[in-house]
């Protein structure tokens, strides 16, 4: 079998576990769990996420990854039935060498010259992706008035709503969901701040306040080191890179299977807040938070988000907020090919069903990690869901995939494009309460007030920094 045919064989026999009122016990466990040799391997062929139960077999992602990138992975994957016994019956002695041959192998896999992949053009830097963009000339927006402010909190608070929803349900397929759970229109069980994904945001915040728009790459991945006790997948690599001295944008290539997953486009939502209107300045500091842990396809994926929560400050539509969010991809990518495959389709077809079900089959080579299917759902979901909030909700929820790395960046735009004090507050904001709750080694708890406060104050300290270096020139 294929790589991707094992991964995907596991999302469609995957069900949902019934709903357990809090997950905090497993978060705790998935971060003490350390890297201890045997165990570590053993996590890697088989782990369940914390928060929803659904299976992962990340070295089996790995040789998919690199299938998906245009590698010839065909000797790896002679190894996995190996492997994953070896997991079963935590046989440490074989697991160690099955993972290392591996992994060699990743490593030197010649390019298959006839994948599609390397027909479109590849991507390292901002530098790379500036020369074929042009970006339009920012609005301005007063981010010293109340409405600024407003539109900060309830970002916040989409997005928040959005990881809750998600982490209850992420890693499973649209079917299955609908089996276990019927159609989901909220929480399934009482929500929690608890999630690996916004601890990047809150590390590129603290970077923002010391250093405003001159922020670096090095400034934010110093940030990560300070605050970052661990990570997954394409992040847990660039930590491990970034420990030994290889810093952005090597620490996202270096041995980095997952660079091309979601990791940098669930984190990016923070850089359009932070840059209201202006999506050029959006997509440059979500480039440079992204080369941390990622490369090519994964760094877009990084910017399509920023620009899509900058520009909502001035769209009053999320079908016209898609499109020109996906209007300023590079074109030449990849990944924009697959934004702008997923719009025709919801263009062509009357209902998310119909539109989610081509893009869920175009896209099943790849994990439900990985940036490509994840994006056609926030697509899907946004034009769909027709600025409605609780719809939008709903579609994303049942699209599955990595839901609250889905549900929490379009959430956050559609927050701020709404008039979102008319949403149910009673059945989306009051659950989630006043205080947010990290696995940071700082911040571990912060209130919702203080991080909207720190957000406003740090764009508006940012601005008066840029202007005052404009006038002097």
């Amino acid at each position: 079998m294929k790589a991707w045919e094992y991964e995907r064989k596991w999302i469609e026999n995957a069900i949902p576990p019934d709903v357990e009122q809090s997950c905090e016990q497993y978060w705790k466990e998935y971060v003490k769990a350390g890297i201890a040799s045997d165990e570590k391997l053993f996590k890697d062929w088989y782990s369940e996420v914390p928060g929803s139960k659904a299976p992962c077999h990340l070295v089996v992602a790995a040789i998919q990854s690199m299938h998906n990138r245009g590698y010839d992975v065909t000797e790896a994957e002679k190894y996995i039935d190996a492997g994953l016994q070896a997991e079963k019956q935590k046989d440490g002695s074989t697991i160690q060498q099955i993972t290392s041959k591996i992994y060699y192998l990743l490593n030197t896999a010649k390019k298959d010259t006839n994948c599609e992949y390397w027909k479109y053009k590849q991507y390292k830097t901002w530098e790379d992706i500036e020369k074929d963009v042009v970006f339009p000339q920012c609005n301005k927006i007063d981010v010293f008035s109340e409405q600024f402010e407003q539109k900060i909190k309830h970002g916040w608070l989409g997005q928040l709503i959005g990881g809750a929803l998600g982490t209850q349900i992420e890693g499973y397929t649209t079917e299955n969901i609908s089996k276990k759970f019927g159609e989901v229109t909220g929480y399934l069980r009482q929500p929690e701040t608890y999630n690996d994904d916004i601890t990047y945001e809150l590390a590129f915040l603290q970077s923002f306040i010391k250093k405003g728009y001159d922020v670096t790459s090095e400034n934010i991945a110093q940030e990560w080191l300070a605050l970052i006790a661990d990570g997954y997948s394409a992040e847990e690599t660039a930590l491990y890179n970034l420990r030994r001295g290889i810093m952005p944008p090597e620490s996202g290539i270096v041995n980095n299977y997952f660079c091309e997953w979601i990791g940098a486009q669930m984190r990016t939502a923070i850089h359009g807040m932070v840059a209201p209107a202006n999506p050029g300045m959006a997509a440059k500091l979500a480039v440079y938070d992204s080369v941390i842990s990622h490369s090519n396809n994964g760094i877009i994926g990084g910017m399509f988000n920023a620009m899509l929560v900058s520009l909502s400050f001035v769209e009053k539509d999320a079908k016209q907020l898609l499109e020109k969010t996906i209007a300023l991809l590079p074109q030449k990518s990849e990944y924009a090919s697959v934004a702008n495959y997923t719009l025709q389709q919801c263009k062509k077809y009357d209902t998310w069903q119909q539109a989610w079900k081509i893009c869920e089959n175009r896209f099943k080579q790849y994990h439900w990690i990985h940036c490509y299917p994840n994006v056609a759902a926030e697509i899907v979901a946004l034009w769909y869901g027709e600025n409605d909030f609780e719809k939008t909700c709903h579609i994303i929820c049942m699209e599955g995939q990595d839901v609250d790395c889905t549900a929490a960046p379009i959430l956050n735009a559609l927050a701020i494009l709404i008039d979102f004090e008319k949403i149910n507050q009673q059945k989306y904001v009051e659950p989630i309460g006043d205080t947010i709750y990290t696995i940071m080694r700082k911040f571990q708890k912060i209130s919702i007030q203080q991080l909207c406060c720190d957000t406003v104050q740090s764009v508006r300290n940012a601005l008066n920094q840029w202007e005052q270096k404009e006038r002097e020139k």
